[in-house]
């Protein structure tokens, strides 16, 4: 279909499922809706930018589309990330700093001129979005929020890199100028492992990832460069690797284990070092080599030379009617299914077989004597055992109706003084009951050691319930034996000196005799009073 606008050569159409492409031009984005082809034309219209006639003042960066949310992420250059759901409706948007809590987030070294720089890239196992600015920093977030996960800071290595998520709990991080891959941790943001490659050809060369794990990157030096999930390095190379070099792809195939890859044979090649970059200088390229490889096993199903059979291919087809390059003939190659046995899989076979490989790994946060842990643990669990306690103490304390009524200091004085004065009355009590247990006593000892012991009594059950440092109960009175009065008859319980059980019975009359019997004995004395 033909469209009025000039499309951004360096921006690729984006699959954004539902019979919909999207499509950067002129600084817009177009959504075009496809059918079926053999009976309705394709329609285009403006998602995101000014209508036709109206010029666009803001630069498109990038964008990626999540299929599984129906979401579409637009980078716009010094203005930051905005998330449209497919209908058109703003989700939410974020610029490269963020302030939290206080502290400022992004933008660590340049606050002035950062902005996002690249195009935003989606892991589809973990819902994240991968996105870095002009200082170098790389910034983990949520599909589903503008806040960061995590912000990585590479600006000591580079600021120009390009990101590849693995959708394993791995993400891939290239410097082309460096020649470095970089393999990080999804949920922290780590570097899990660095390895060295050769040169490559292009500032924004990035490699791919297979449903094995495993990272393919094609480099100058005639080297398919392929590294597993752990950091094991595999190199590929059908041609004599002094005269040749790859400069594009590679690409997955539709089964998503094995890659198209393109090696170009040269008539001559120089390489040299300058400092930390090796540059590579050749002459006229004489033939190509297109091969499918699974990286994991080395497998090769499929290997054909440029001109040679691939030639006749696409001469008999429409292609011959377009110019293209290296890159374009291998994603046709690709798409073709050509010299490729393995069987397609959706795409979300392809997520579910990558992201099954990944592994959360238990960190143990304690390091050491394990003995002193445990003793450790155990102190800590009965410290805040105590504090319960203690807690639940202060709550039922100030919760009696006394401390609420006289305050703190009055409420302790008054507790003081009656445990004092039941000190003093014990004292009493013990000093009445050795007279009695020694000598002859008339009624009135008596009557005063039963007025004390109620008293001691009465003491008590204040201590015990509304001057306790405990909860506020109510206490009934127990039934005292000291003394015990019936018709005109006293009697009153001890111990003597002896630890012997004695009471004594006192009969009211004109005599007033006294009678004492002891347990466990048999002979009884009378006394007269």
């Amino acid at each position: 279909m033909h469209l009025d606008y000039k499309c951004n050569l360096g921006t690729a159409p984006v699959h954004g499922g539902h019979g919909k492409i999207y499509l950067v031009v002129d600084n817009r984005i177009l959504v075009i809706s496809y059918g079926n082809i053999a009976t309705s034309e394709p329609e285009s219209k403006v998602f995101f930018g000014p209508g036709p006639g109206r010029v666009a003042e803001a630069e498109i960066i990038g964008l990626s589309v999540s299929t599984l949310g129906s979401t579409i992420y637009i980078n716009v250059k010094n203005r930051g990330l905005f998330a449209y759901h497919s209908h058109g409706r703003l989700i939410w948007s974020v610029g490269p700093v963020l302030y939290q809590f206080g502290y400022r987030q992004g933008c660590r070294k340049n606050l002035t001129d950062c902005y996002f720089a690249s195009v935003p890239v989606l892991d589809q196992c973990e819902g994240s979005i991968y996105i870095s600015n002009t200082e170098g920093e790389l910034y983990c977030l949520s599909v589903r929020s503008r806040y960061f996960r995590w912000i990585q800071d590479f600006s000591s290595l580079d600021k120009n890199f390009t990101i590849t998520p693995g959708n394993n709990g791995h993400l891939f991080v290239t410097f082309p100028a460096k020649a470095l891959v970089l393999a990080l941790d999804v949920f922290s943001g780590n570097v899990l492992w660095q390895r060295s490659i050769g040169p490559l050809s292009k500032v924004d060369s990035a490699p791919v990832v297979d449903s094995n794990g495993w990272i393919s990157i094609g480099s100058l030096d005639g080297f398919l460069y392929s590294f597993s999930p752990t950091g094991v390095l595999k190199k590929f190379s059908r041609m004599n690797a002094e005269n040749s070099m790859i400069q594009v792809g590679p690409f997955l195939d539709c089964s998503g284990f094995a890659i198209y890859s393109s090696q170009i044979e040269m008539e001559g090649k120089v390489s040299r070092t300058i400092g930390e970059y090796t540059v590579v200088s050749a002459i006229r390229p004489k033939a190509a080599l297109f091969t499918v490889l699974v990286p994991a096993t080395g497998s090769i199903y499929w290997s054909e030379s440029y001109p040679g059979h691939v030639s006749t291919l696409f001469s008999e087809s429409d292609l011959s009617q377009f110019v293209m390059n290296e890159e374009i003939l291998l994603a046709f190659l690709a798409a073709s299914r050509i010299g490729t046995p393995l069987q397609c899989r959706t795409i979300g076979q392809k997520l579910a077989s990558s992201c099954s490989q990944e592994r959360t790994k238990l960190v143990s946060i304690y390091t050491g004597n394990e003995r002193a842990i445990v003793l450790f643990l155990l102190f800590e669990s009965a410290l805040l055992l105590v504090l319960i306690g203690l807690v639940r103490f202060c709550c039922t304390f100030w919760a009696k109706e006394k401390l609420k009524d006289q305050g703190l200091g009055s409420f302790l004085d008054k507790r003081c003084s009656l445990r004092l004065k039941k000190k003093a009355l014990d004292r009493t009590i013990t000093e009445l009951e050795q007279k009695v247990a020694e000598e002859t006593v008339d009624n009135e000892v008596f009557e005063k050691l039963g007025d004390i012991v109620r008293e001691r009594e009465c003491i008590e059950r204040k201590l015990s319930t509304t001057y306790s440092l405990g909860r506020d109960r109510t206490h009934s009175r127990p039934k005292s034996v000291l003394p015990v009065q019936m018709g005109k008859a006293k009697s009153y319980s001890f111990q003597d000196a002896k630890q012997k059980n004695v009471t004594m019975f006192n009969t009211l009359s004109d005599t007033s005799s006294g009678e004492i019997s002891s347990e466990g004995e048999t002979n009884k004395e009378t006394y007269s009073g």
